[in-house]
């Protein structure tokens, strides 16, 4: 795993301890089939407005690896939003997935 990568893995990891651990916390596996860096992967429950902050800040996800995501928000939904940045500067968003159904998410080109 490139520092870039493990990085990304610390700030994930970060996210998931910031607030005390809940019946509902989601866990999931991202994967990026694109064929870019995924540069900035912000996760929102569907209901609000606005993304939530980049998960991968300081780190990349390389195309064909993937990273187990946490979501410790106390929140009791599964239903999320998900956006991605790539290297190349397009972008991906997803709306009203059921996360605790699909268990993973994979960018695509």
């Amino acid at each position: 795993m490139t520092k870039s990568l493990i990085s990304a893995a610390l700030v994930l990891a970060a996210f998931a301890v910031q607030s005390p651990a809940q019946a509902e916390d989601l866990e999931f596996l991202l994967y990026n089939d694109s064929s870019e860096d995924l540069v900035e992967f912000n996760i929102s429950p569907a209901s609000s407005d606005d993304w939530e902050d980049n998960l991968l800040a300081g780190g990349y996800l390389a195309p064909g690896y993937e990273i187990g995501v946490d979501i410790a928000d106390g929140l009791t939904t599964c239903v999320y939003d998900v956006r991605g940045v790539f290297a190349d500067g397009s972008e991906a968003e997803d709306y009203a997935l059921n996360l605790c159904d699909l268990g993973e998410y994979t960018f695509t080109d």
